[in-house]
């Protein structure tokens, strides 16, 4: 009996925290199908050079938009008979929170890549069924960043406090508690401060910075909220 071979595909959904707000890389793509529309950056494994999955999903993102990421996590996956004109279709989405850089295609197929404000998002045509997918990975960083250390990765080397509390607040919507957060950052042991304070408000604040090779901690409660 013959079977039919599902189109597969890896997409990434990108999520940066930039000027205090959360953005999204997306690619205007320049071909068919959706010519014109917003996607992800992604696209199909290709079984001659890419190891795996992951090697996809850096090849693609180099590609189409010459930003490589130092770590990817699995999102999930999903598929359908509508997902794509072509045909059935799977796709493995990735996420990951990066810090901000500027982003460029290198190729044919991307007309323009750029971050986009979450907030912003209804007012794009977005190709296939990427909203959705990145309505999942944003609920899935929320519910990270409540209760990880994650969002220390989009930061500059050198940050304060009240940096991290802003770009925790941003992801999640709302205001968190100061002191639930210190001692998150002391349980921790994944910051260093530093010798060095910077002006914040009209006094001097402390800078921290992570510390070489750690690891992403995890905790066992979420981060409490302003008025818990």
């Amino acid at each position: 009996m013959a079977f039919k071979n599902p189109l597969f595909t890896v997409d990434s959904v990108l999520f940066t925290v930039h000027n205090n707000t959360l953005k999204v890389l997306l690619v205007q793509r320049a071909e068919a199908p959706f010519l014109g529309q917003w996607a992800l950056p992604g696209g199909f494994v290709d079984v001659d050079q890419d190891a795996n999955t992951d090697a996809t999903a850096h090849r693609k993102l180099r590609d189409k938009t010459g930003f490589t990421p130092q770590y990817l996590e699995q999102l999930q996956v999903i598929s359908g008979a509508q997902r794509d004109p072509r045909g059935y279709s799977v796709t493995l989405a990735y996420y990951a929170l990066v810090a901000h850089q500027n982003v460029s295609p290198k190729i044919a197929s991307v007309a323009l890549a750029q971050w986009i404000a979450v907030q912003d998002l209804p007012q794009y045509t977005l190709a296939f069924d990427h909203a959705h997918i990145i309505a999942l990975a944003q609920a899935r960083l929320q519910q990270k960043t409540l209760y990880s250390m994650i969002p220390a990765f989009c930061l500059p080397e050198r940050f304060t406090i009240a940096q991290l509390q802003q770009v925790i607040e941003t992801i999640i919507e709302k205001p968190i508690q100061r002191k639930s957060l210190m001692r998150r950052l002391e349980a921790s042991d994944m910051f260093a401060a530093l010798d060095e304070k910077t002006s914040s408000g009209g006094r001097l604040a402390q800078l921290y910075s992570i510390k070489a090779g750690a690891d992403l901690v995890n905790f066992e409660r979420n981060l409490m909220a302003k008025d818990e």
